[in-house]
Parts: structure tokens; C-alpha cells; sequence
């Protein structure tokens, strides 16, 4: 049975979970554990704990928001519940929750995790903070309860609450992670460092920047990292330099908007499955 994950987020990788499903299987490391540098909607984590797959996964995001919601999910699931059962779907409750994602240190950490849950749910596109496409502000009429059924989306939350002993929550840098959470991990671990799709042309990133975050993550990958792990960017003459070491596939992310080629990157020691077209992984 597909799981689906409860947060709807740009840039998700559910389509991902079946390669990552092969990953495990060929590489012996059914049971291990399984972390995640930026973990969004989660949704490759939880298919792989709630179909057995690991025994334990390990969600980090930097952004305090994301946190906050998967922080309720594990530490406060039924006032989560609640919440989402009793919220009413109009713009004024959209207008207030985009005021508590915007300030946040006024609010509890379950507010602040279900206003972005909320928002993600009602926005186009699965973004944040009213902004459409075009940049402009959300105005005008839109099926505000389109992606907002409760009761599934309750069911959803309940079925990753019956898992919380098997989660772990962080909110750290992805160097953090990888110098401190990873130290402590056995070695049947692997680690997603996920760069996704569009980060670059959302966030009008400058080349500079991301050519010195990609080459500090490599640096930490080959310093810190003796555990297995994957690693995607958009492709790039610039990724593709800093990781020509590694092995690589590259894809194309159908789902994305931006409708970008993205690369894999492995670790040295990992066994990638063979894949009939490995532009498209959604097959796998």
C-alpha cells in the first residue's frame, strides 16, 4: 500500500521512495537506519519505516517550521488531530496562519507546526506564505479545501504516530548532522542529502554560494561520512565537477515545475540497482 505523507511540500520525493526501497534490498541493509539531511514532507523516510524497511529513521530540517510539524506529529499527535478537525477553512484562518508562520517566536511549537502544515495544504503549488507562480500575492477565489480532506489526513498522522518510537527529530545544519548524528550511528546506516530541484531558482541563489555549499558538503562526505549515503542536486557543470569522483545517475524530475534534470550522486561502496531508464526513476 502507498503511504502518503500528511505535509504536502515542494519539492517532495515521494517518487523516490521505490528506488530507495531497491537501495536497501541490494545493498543488505534491510533493518538499518535511515537519515535525512532536509527532510521536507518525509515521505521516502516514513515508506521505508511503515513498510518495514528500516528500524529507525532520522529527520533533520534546518527550516524550524518543518520541525515544528513533524515535532507535533511525534510529540503532540492528538492535539494535531484535533486541531486539523476543528479548523474551519476560510481566508480569514488563512490569514492567520500565515501571521503565525511569519512569527513564529510568538507561538507554541505545535501553532507553528500545524501553520505550516495548514498552508501547504491550502497553497498552490504546496508553497509558503501566499506567494503564487508569479510571485505575486495569493488573491482571487481557489478551492481552499481541494487538498484538505481530515478525516485521510488524520488517518495519515495516527498511522506515523503508532511509529514515533522508531523516529528521530532534528533541527541542525546538514553539516551538523553529518559531524554529530551520524557518529552515533551503526553502519548499516544511510544517509539522503537531498539538494532538491529548484532550490537554486526559488531562492535566486548566487552561483558562488552554491558552489561553496556544494563543496563543503563534499568535503564533510568524504571527512565525516564512513556510513553509506546518496546525495541529489540539479545537474549542473558545477556538481558534476565537485562529485566526479562518485558514481552518478541523473533523472529527470517529472513532478517538479521547474521540470529539472537532477543528479544522484553514491558513495563509493554502494551497490546501485540496475535500472532499464535511469531518467526516470518514478518507475522504480
Amino acid at each position: 500500500m502507498k503511504f502518503n505523507t500528511p505535509l504536502r511540500y515542494q519539492g517532495g520525493r515521494d517518487k523516490l521512495a521505490g528506488f530507495m526501497k531497491m537501495v536497501f534490498e541490494k545493498n543488505n541493509l534491510l533493518g538499518g537506519h535511515y537519515v535525512e539531511s532536509s527532510t521536507g514532507g518525509a515521505a521516502i523516510a516514513l515508506n521505508l519505516l511503515t513498510h518495514g524497511y528500516v528500524s529507525c529513521i532520522h529527520l533533520n530540517d534546518a527550516n524550524p517550521a518543518v520541525y515544528a510539524f513533524w515535532s507535533s506529529v511525534v510529540d503532540q499527535p492528538e492535539a494535531l488531530c484535533k486541531a486539523i478537525h476543528d479548523v474551519k477553512i476560510t481566508r480569514e484562518e488563512w490569514q492567520r496562519q500565515n501571521n503565525i508562520l511569519n512569527f513564529p517566536e510568538n507561538h507554541s511549537l505545535l501553532e507553528v507546526g500545524f501553520s505550516i502544515f495548514f498552508l501547504t495544504r491550502i497553497n498552490p503549488s504546496g508553497i509558503l506564505w501566499g506567494v503564487t507562480d508569479n510571485g505575486k500575492s495569493q488573491s482571487g477565489h481557489w478551492r481552499t479545501d481541494a487538498r484538505f480532506n481530515k478525516i485521510d489526513l488524520i488517518r495519515r498522522i495516527e498511522w506515523i504516530a503508532l511509529h514515533r518510537s522508531s523516529i528521530r527529530l532534528y533541527n541542525l545544519e546538514t553539516a551538523d548532522v553529518i559531524k554529530t548524528v551520524l557518529s552515533s550511528l551503526p553502519d548499516n546506516t544511510l544517509m539522503y542529502l537531498d539538494f532538491y530541484s529548484g532550490y537554486e531558482k526559488q531562492w535566486h541563489l548566487e552561483k558562488h554560494v552554491l558552489q561553496t555549499t556544494h563543496l563543503n558538503i563534499a568535503h564533510l562526505i568524504k571527512a565525516h561520512i564512513t556510513q553509506y549515503w546518496i546525495a541529489s542536486f540539479d545537474y549542473t557543470p558545477q556538481t558534476m565537477e565537485v562529485y566526479k569522483s562518485y558514481p552518478f545517475l541523473v533523472y529527470q524530475n517529472a513532478r517538479d515545475r521547474y521540470k529539472s534534470v537532477e543528479t544522484l550522486f553514491f558513495s563509493e561502496k554502494l551497490i546501485i540497482p540496475n535500472l532499464d531508464n535511469s531518467l526516470n526513476l518514478k518507475s522504480a
